[in-house]
């Protein structure tokens, strides 16, 4: 019995419609968003900078009187990166918070499970974290993903390493679950295209902090150029235990852990690190441009946790308001989401236009490889 009340709960909360109004959310005087994210613990470093990215994003468009009169308004749930805590947030922001939209989903695995619920009560959802293919192949109605895929970032970084250091054995340590995966793939797809002497590849389970093992296995196998496709503290301790061993091979990280508290962590050995991004760096003059408009709206210590999260977060909300103001009159699910896939791209100043369409729910934005900095605490796109 317990198992049918379950399972028929389950379908009153994916079942197209079901208990909410689609105009829910919206009052004369103001309109009510959610999202979901990590705000506590390791992860709450990229959580708290994309917040600050959607607040800032909605300061901007209240300061120029909001939606049709109306103060657009946020209500942030906290997951702590914990998948069923994801689930369950979401179900509290549409069914009892009543939000109109939703403006993350959290990071990649957590997006993918809090989908069906998603998918099944129909409303606007950004997904600006984990772009993960299965998010948007086949499109879903009402899930809209900004950002490129895992798979053709490694890609991209893959070919250009290769053409840039030809001949050279390389190292792979991945993270085993999705992202890993996703990031063996983009591999898998370089190797096609140019000539990769892989002579060391593990994968490691995620959390893990000691990679002195890893790391001597590197040394011992001669590897010039290593992926480090960590997140943010495997990362840091890779480095750290190649620096500690006293080698240097080239290292190349990804976008997850593309942010200045990594390179403040590591020290002067993370100078020279490449990875890549969609978004642009933080000392690019978009980047100073970007930094300026939040020190309008936020405060000082707020401003000093901006990172790439941070843009990707405006962004992803930037576009999506733009749809609400272009239905400021019939503000509906329904036509936020038919502006979404039929508006003219959006321009956000720190990555390629946004753009959708009706068959397709994912922005595709351009990446670009650059290298780290130390002395900024930034990145550099490379020539």
């Amino acid at each position: 019995m317990k198992l049918m009340n379950a399972l028929a709960a389950l379908t009153l909360l994916t079942a197209p419609g079901a208990l909410y109004a689609a105009d829910q959310g919206v009052t004369d005087n103001e309109i009510l968003l959610g999202e979901v994210e990590p705000l506590t613990g390791p992860p709450a470093l990229l959580g708290v900078a994309h917040n600050l990215g959607v607040r800032l994003a909605l300061a901007e468009v209240n300061a120029n009187g909001g939606i049709g009169g109306r103060q657009v308004k946020l209500v942030a749930e906290d997951d702590g990166y914990v998948t069923s805590r994801t689930i369950q947030s979401v179900r509290k922001l549409v069914g009892v918070d009543k939000v109109f939209a939703l403006t993350a989903l959290s990071g990649s695995g957590q997006a993918l499970a809090a989908m069906p619920v998603v998918k099944g009560i129909g409303i606007p959802a950004m997904v600006p974290i984990g772009p993960l293919p299965p998010l948007y192949e086949p499109p879903n109605n009402n899930i809209f993903v900004v950002g490129q895929s895992y798979t053709e970032g490694m890609r991209q970084l893959a070919l250009y390493l290769a053409k840039t250091y030809p001949g050279k054995k390389w190292g792979v340590i991945l993270q085993d679950d999705d992202y890993g995966k996703s990031l063996a793939t983009g591999l898998a797809e370089a190797g096609k295209e140019a000539q990769i002497d892989v002579v060391y590849e593990t994968k490691y389970a995620r959390g893990q902090k000691d990679f002195a093992s890893e790391m001597l296995r590197v040394k011992d196998a001669g590897v010039e150029v290593l992926i480090a496709g960590g997140i943010i503290s495997e990362n840091i301790a890779m480095v750290k235990e190649a620096e500690k061993l006293g080698i240097d091979p080239v290292i190349a990280t990804f976008w997850p852990g593309r942010v200045p508290e990594v390179l403040k962590a590591i020290g002067p050995a993370s100078d020279g690190i490449y990875s890549v991004d969609y978004v642009v760096p933080l000392q690019s003059e978009a980047g100073k441009a970007f930094l300026e408009l939040a020190s309008k709206y936020l405060t000082e210590d707020e401003v000093k946790r901006v990172n790439r999260y941070t843009m990707t977060g405006y962004s992803s909300t930037v576009a999506l308001l733009d749809a609400m103001k272009n239905c400021a009159e019939d503000l509906t699910w329904a036509c936020t989401i038919e502006k979404m896939q039929n508006d003219a791209a959006v321009d956000t100043g720190v990555m390629s236009p946004i753009k959708f369409g009706p068959d397709n729910r994912f922005s595709n934005s351009k990446v670009t490889v650059m290298r780290a900095d130390y002395d900024t605490l930034s990145y550099v796109p490379v020539d």
